[in-house]
């Protein structure tokens, strides 16, 4: 069983959809209790990085999602639940993120002929052998809606990266634990193999 963490921040509905589409018995929480027993955890999450950890640590969740995330149980942040996994934003520069990887979240710098956010399918370049691209072609299209990139410091553990005006690291892996910049739930069948892949970790 997947829990879906809610912690009033999350794009929660769509992931769950796409979970139980691929037959998995999800549910969502915000239990710590519940989230501890579930055999793998997902991190949703849209809007502002701040605000976000302020929800969670007022819903007392922010050390269970450590807990979990160390524990071994497979663990996947989606869209801003990638960027929590982080210490800080330059979005929000005084908020503190979850610190379970190292890199730094910053902001695309407005270019000509490129909108912020960055709001559609881009195709992805994988490298490091990425479990969650399983059975994937080599750069397949995904869905993207952000303002705030990763840059992460342990190269050995993006899987994949994106161009838009810069090349920017869409997605990582470190152990148990998985983040993806784009939304696999909003990615058509690509997305559905990622998501599949997560589930069978």
């Amino acid at each position: 069983m997947t829990a879906i963490i809610d912690y009033g921040a999350g794009n929660i509905r769509s992931v769950e959809k796409a979970l139980r589409y691929l037959g998995d018995d999800c549910y969502v929480t915000n239990d710590p209790k519940e989230i501890r027993k579930a055999g793998r955890v997902i991190l949703p999450g849209v809007g502002a990085f701040g605000k976000a950890m302020d929800s969670m640590r007022a819903s007392g969740l922010e050390e269970t999602v450590k807990e979990v995330a160390k524990s071994g149980t497979p663990f996947l942040g989606i869209c801003l639940g990638l960027q929590l996994l982080f210490p800080r934003s330059e979005e929000s520069p005084n908020a503190l993120g979850l610190a379970l990887l190292d890199g730094e979240i910053v902001r695309f710098s407005p270019d000509p002929g490129l909108k912020v956010p960055h709001m559609g399918w881009n195709s992805l370049e994988l490298k490091n052998d990425g479990r969650l691209f399983k059975n994937l072609p080599d750069q397949p299209y995904v869905y993207f809606v952000h303002s705030y990139y990763l840059k992460a410091k342990n190269r050995n553990e993006v899987k994949a990266s994106c161009n838009y005006g810069i090349d920017f690291d869409a997605s990582v892996e470190s152990g148990n634990v998985f983040a993806c910049q784009f939304h696999p739930e909003k990615s058509g069948e690509t997305g559905l193999q990622i998501l599949k892949n997560f589930l069978e970790i």
